[in-house]
Order: C-alpha cells, then structure tokens, then sequence
C-alpha cells in the first residue's frame, strides 16, 4: 500500500484528500496547503443575525406550524370563515415565542461551551520551543505535550510517553462511557525520542491515512520515517474527548482536528 502511494504525485493529493491524508510532523506549510480544518469546534447553529429567520424556517416546516398559518390564511377570507384570526394567531404566536426562548437559550449555552473549549490551553511545539497555544490555534502535523489528567486536545498519533515501554492509559468515558483505563502504546522509533525537544523538533515523519470518519475501534494507516514505513492501527490512536490518566507526560502528533476528527464529541 505504501509503496503505491508514494507514487502519487502532488496533483494528485488535494484530488484524494477525501480518500486519505497526507501530513508531515512539523511542517505547517506543507499541510497548510491540503487546507485541512484547524483545531477550532463549533457546535452552535445560529448568530445574531441568522437566529430570528432560520429560526423561524425551521419551525415552519413543522407540519403542525404550517397548519396553524394555513388556518390563519382561511380565516383572514370572510367568504370562507366567520372566525376572528385572533384565535390563531394568539396560540400561534406564543407556541414560536416559546420555541425561540427555548431554542435561542440552547445556543448560547452552544455558543458558551464551544468558546470555553477553543480557548483551552496546551503546550505546542513550535519552532523547537514548546509554547502555550490554545486549542483553536492547533494545526494538523504540530507535535503537542498532554500532561496527567489532561483532556486530549486533538485526535493525535502518540508518539512517546513518561511510561515504560512508551505505554500510556487513558479514559474513555466522554466517547463510549466506559469508565475502565485502556492502554496505549507508541512505536519503538517514535518512542525512542522521549521527551527530547531537539529530537521531536527535527522529527520529520509522514503519515499517510484513512479520511476523517466516526469509528472508535478502527485506524488504519501508515508512518514513513528515514525512509522506513511502519503501520498504524487504533492502538498507535489517542481520539480527542479521551484523559489522560496515570501517565506523567506524553507526545502526539495532531492528525485530525475541529470538525474533521474521528471523535465528534464536544467535551
């Protein structure tokens, strides 16, 4: 699969964009270039100006809704009914107005989580200098440090941990509500580099992948270092709304972020 691969030529990557991806680990032009979604989530549906109008649409097309303004429109015709509008209206108009409270104070609970979580904190590598980012300004191929008990920024490629063995435990419990720690575990040549910014600084593997999607239990793709490729599985995965549990540090590298991650949850 590699092999094939390595012969597509760069016309051909922004054309299969959607059938894999293609990233390299501090490169940010490179990637930069498949304009591929920064670490920034939004999960509310309306602004200041699009709340009233769409809002108002979408409960129109309520079957019930559209019957009331049906009935109001037969109401408004004398030769048709003798009964006031008002009586339509009235209902009608607190049925939208309570439907517009209701739905309006959803979104800014919306608009106050996904701002809460775009401007969480974690520590980048950025120019062989770890730096405090926020979450939003995380880039597809930037190499980021989680700390115990630290939500996973970005779906990441674990690349080496405080652990023996390069083993890290994470919770799951935001994702598939198991409660119980699963383990895992970096490659050997990513792990070897520990955590030593000079050495994850000049760090320049490529991974080629599978598209973003929603499975939890499956990853396939594929990680070329020094002109060795080594194979990626959901093993080598850690998928944003997972902690970090019994593990004093960790490295990964992002391979999905915002809207295109494996794991849609908002945390």
């Amino acid at each position: 699969m590699g092999s094939v691969l390595s012969l597509c030529g760069v016309k051909s990557k922004k054309k299969n964009v959607q059938e894999e991806r293609l990233l390299r680990a501090n490169d940010r032009e490179f990637n930069l270039s498949f304009k591929y979604a920064n670490n920034a989530i939004k999960t509310s549906k309306y602004n200041i100006f699009t709340f009233l109008p769409l809002n108002l649409f979408e409960q129109f097309q309520r079957l019930a809704n559209a019957y009331f303004v049906f009935l109001l429109i037969l109401q408004l015709i004398p030769a048709i009914s003798s009964l006031s509008w008002f009586t339509t209206v009235v209902p009608l108009l607190l049925v939208l107005s309570i439907t517009l409270a209701k739905d309006g104070s959803d979104d800014i609970n919306r608009h106050r989580n996904d701002r809460q979580v775009n401007n969480r904190k974690v520590d980048v590598l950025i120019d062989g200098q770890l730096r405090t980012e926020k979450w939003m300004n995380v880039q597809v191929g930037d190499i980021i440090k989680l700390e115990n008990n630290q939500f996973v920024t970005a779906d990441l490629l674990l690349l080496s941990s405080s652990e023996p063995l390069n083993l890290i435990y994470i919770e799951t419990a935001e994702l598939d509500g198991e409660t119980n720690l699963k383990v895992k575990q970096a490659l050997t040549i990513t792990g070897e580099m520990g955590d030593n910014i000079d050495k994850l600084a000049a760090f320049k593997g490529e991974v080629r992948c599978e598209a973003p999607n929603n499975r939890l239990d499956k990853f396939t793709g594929m990680l070329t270092v020094n002109g060795e490729m080594f194979a990626l599985d959901n093993e080598r995965i850690l998928l944003r709304g997972c902690t970090l549990r019994n593990t004093e540090w960790c490295f990964g590298l992002v391979l999905f972020g915002g809207t295109q991650q494996e794991s849609t949850l908002s945390i």
